[in-house]
């Protein structure tokens, strides 16, 4: 049987997921949806083709009302922890959009409900469902080029082109670090296979960036297994733009390892990209590399392991406690931001 769903925000992007997204995953099945916003409720109704008796303007009628396993969350960042909160001690399973809470308290305070509840918490790292990504954790985990070294990552894109005055992108916390980067670092965890310890973030914004709080910085992260990564992200780059997962660059001891993905379209990835160059004593040759084949590409990727691992009884691999790391990075880069200092990371079982 289907895992019954009620989707909470449909504005903006919680909108996308709603039609791009949910009707992709043929082990879900939406069985309600719930915005505050009367307006943006009744858009989403009528565009869903849903019975009224199947809207709702809060969590806690949708629950009284609609019988459902578990509640997909993408309202905005502020309601994540409070509203899974919610859904776990209601007795539902939540699968929750990124960054998974404002600060790794409140994300705490999430592993800590559903564990209380014995139930599943995930967050939707998308970028993790993507064929590049995927094939450069295993040919770093199968040390297809010998031990793993320094790691370059660049991301670039512009977007500063709306009116500065109340823009929310520009207004957003930490707009490159949370929104953005905690991809990144989710990513950096994903195919390093290893745990960060220290970060160093300086922001690096230019004159003209419109944003209140970082649109670009540049981070030195050190890594438990030994390995450094140098990381240069930006919203405000006039530079050649980088597919969404960036540019990376992985020195191995014999030889490096590039790839690049999710570009274009979300949940388009045909111009996901491995490459591997190995050291050879006359120079330096390629070799062919076959991508991974994933069956559910980005945010339909998420929501697929999602219902599969409460089929299974299994924790998701990027369940609310496996997440702490990513959310754990992002907030000590912040604070080596605002404070100019090496930050260390504080462990995720913290």
């Amino acid at each position: 049987m289907a895992l019954r769903l009620i989707h909470v925000g449909l504005g903006g992007w919680g909108g996308d997921w709603s039609v791009n997204v949910v009707p992709k995953v043929p082990t879900v099945e939406r069985v309600a949806i719930v915005d505050a916003d009367p307006a943006t409720l009744a858009r989403a109704r009528q565009r869903l083709g849903l019975a009224e008796s199947q809207c709702f303007t809060s969590l806690d009628e949708a629950i009284e009302r609609v019988e459902a396993d578990a509640v997909l969350v993408t309202a905005t960042l502020a309601a994540h922890a409070p509203l899974s909160i919610e859904a776990l001690r209601a007795g539902k399973h939540v699968l929750v959009e990124k960054p998974f809470a404002p600060t790794l308290s409140d994300a705490r305070e999430v592993v800590s409900a559903a564990e209380e509840q014995n139930l599943t918490v995930m967050v939707s790292q998308n970028y993790r469902f993507y064929p590049a990504a995927r094939t450069a954790a295993t040919l770093v985990a199968e040390r297809t080029l010998g031990g793993l070294g320094t790691v370059h990552v660049d991301f670039r894109k512009w977007a500063n082109n709306a009116p500065a005055d109340n823009h929310r992108h520009y207004q957003l916390l930490h707009p490159l670090l949370y929104d953005m980067a905690i991809h990144h670092f989710d990513l950096m965890r994903l195919v390093l296979g290893q745990e960060p310890v220290q970060v160093y973030a300086q922001a690096s914004d230019p004159p003209w960036s419109r944003f209140r709080e970082e649109g670009s910085a540049v981070l030195t992260v050190t890594f438990d297994g030994g390995s450094v990564l140098s990381y240069r992200g930006s919203w405000v780059s006039s530079g050649e733009p980088t597919a969404w997962s960036g540019r990376w660059h992985l020195e191995c001891e014999e030889g490096e390892i590039y790839w690049t993905g999710r570009d274009g379209p979300a949940g388009d990835a045909t111009s996901d990209v491995v490459e591997v160059t190995r050291r050879t004593e006359s120079g330096r040759q390629s070799e062919p590399v076959t991508l991974v084949k994933v069956p559910y590409v980005g945010r339909a990727g998420s929501l697929a392991e999602f219902a599969r691992a409460i089929e299974a009884g299994e924790e998701p691999e990027s369940s609310g406690r496996r997440n702490l790391g990513s959310l754990a990075l992002a907030e000590a880069a912040a604070r080596s931001v605002a404070t100019g200092r090496v930050e260390k990371v504080e462990r995720s079982d913290a």
